[in-house]
């Protein structure tokens, strides 16, 4: 991934590429693209959803700040807290990608305006979506086996967090979960006031 505000100097413009080179060029740009919206977890769909294994799949968001914390605490990382502005901001997006029948980070808007439409403040902040876990362990073990949701689950400053699903079995993936993860909000400058 390309640093903010990065240049690209000492290399050949497009301009000056042979039309084979821009090709190649090309279907690597376009191959990157899809690697980078892949960021979203989820087994491969294996056919029809069973009504009855996703009728039993349940979420019990104690017992899942209780995994999420057991993770980060093998790594010397604080607790979490369960918040509820965050909790209801994962239901609205697991509800989003059911109804859109899409495991994406944008179906209800980009994480930042979600943020700031919910009146979540945060320093930092993350998300991890999953499609078709039917269970928190599966979940959990798909999001720590996925370097960018395990940079997610560790994130440092983190201390809330809110967790949903939501199921559909007319969906590819049946289950739809969705993590918010975040620090505090920053605290404002006192005023300093002198007579």
């Amino acid at each position: 991934m390309l640093g903010r505000g990065e240049l690209n100097r000492g290399k050949p413009s497009l301009n000056q590429l042979s039309f084979a080179r821009r090709a190649l060029l090309g279907a690597a740009a376009l191959f990157g693209a899809f690697a980078l919206a892949a960021c979203a977890e989820a087994p491969e769909p294996g056919g029809p959803v069973d009504s009855r294994a996703l009728a039993a799949v349940r979420l019990d968001p104690q017992a899942a700040v209780a995994a999420v914390n057991a993770y980060r605490a093998k790594s010397g990382l604080g607790p979490l807290r369960l918040d509820p502005a965050l909790v209801a901001m994962a239901q609205r997006q697991a509800d989003a990608m059911v109804a859109a029948d899409a495991l994406s980070h944008t179906v209800a808007g980009s994480f930042s305006a979600r943020l700031a439409a919910a009146g979540i403040g945060a320093g930092e902040a993350g998300e991890n979506l999953g499609g078709g876990y039917y269970s928190l362990d599966a979940a959990m073990a798909g999001w720590r086996g996925s370097p960018e949701h395990d940079a997610n689950l560790k994130i440092r400053g983190a201390t809330r967090m809110g967790i949903a699903l939501a199921k559909d079995a007319r969906t590819r993936f049946g289950v739809y979960w969705a993590l918010e993860l975040a620090d505090d909000p920053p605290r404002p400058a006192a005023a300093v006031w002198a007579d």
